[in-house]
C-alpha cells in the first residue's frame, strides 16, 4: 500500500507524462498549495472541499528550503518527504508535487488547472498563477477556513505545555 501512496508524489518528469494523460481522458484538474506541515482537521476539510471542485486534486508543497524562507529557520516542523507522504495518503489528494520556489507560479503555468483554489483569506487577483488559469477560462476560488484550526496554533499550544 506505501507504494501506491508513493506513486502520488511526483517529479517534474512524471508530471508531464500524468498531465497528459489526464488532458487525453478530458479530465478537470483543481490544484491548491502550501506547506502543510501539521496536517489537521482544517487541512482535511480544505482539501476536501477543494477535490469536490474536479476530477483531480494535485497539491503542490513547499519543499523544506523554500518553507525555511517564507516561514524562518524553525520551520517546517516535519520534513518535505514526511509531510508528501502524509499528504498523498489521503484519499482525495491524486497527486503532491514539490516546488522549490517561494511561489507555485512555474507549476501552475505547467500544470494549467481547471480550477485553482486558495484560502479566503486571498483576494482572487492577489492569488500567485489567477492570470494563468484565467487567461485559459478558468476559474480561481476562495474557499473559507475551518475556524480554530491552524498550524500555527497547535505549534504555540506545543511550546506553551
Amino acid at each position: 500500500m506505501i507504494e501506491q501512496v508513493k506513486a502520488k508524489i511526483l517529479d517534474n518528469k512524471r508530471l508531464e507524462g500524468i498531465l497528459e494523460l489526464l488532458k487525453i481522458k478530458g479530465k478537470t484538474i483543481v490544484f491548491t498549495n502550501g506547506c502543510f506541515d501539521l496536517l489537521h482537521q482544517g487541512h482535511i476539510d480544505y482539501l476536501a472541499r477543494t477535490k469536490d471542485l474536479a476530477d483531480v486534486l494535485i497539491v503542490g508543497l513547499n519543499t523544506d528550503t523554500s518553507i525555511k524562507r517564507i516561514k524562518g529557520e524553525k520551520r517546517p516542523i516535519q520534513d518535505e518527504n514526511s509531510r508528501a507522504i502524509i499528504m498523498a495518503s489521503l484519499c482525495f489528494v491524486d497527486y503532491v508535487v514539490l516546488f522549490e520556489e517561494d511561489t507555485p507560479y512555474n507549476l501552475i503555468k505547467t500544470i494549467q488547472p481547471n480550477v485553482l483554489v486558495k484560502g479566503a483569506d486571498y483576494k482572487q487577483e492577489e492569488i500567485v498563477g489567477y492570470d494563468i488559469v484565467k487567461a485559459k477560462g478558468g476559474k480561481v476560488k476562495t474557499l473559507e477556513y475551518l475556524q480554530n484550526h491552524s498550524t500555527t496554533n497547535i505549534i504555540n499550544k506545543i511550546r506553551q505545555s
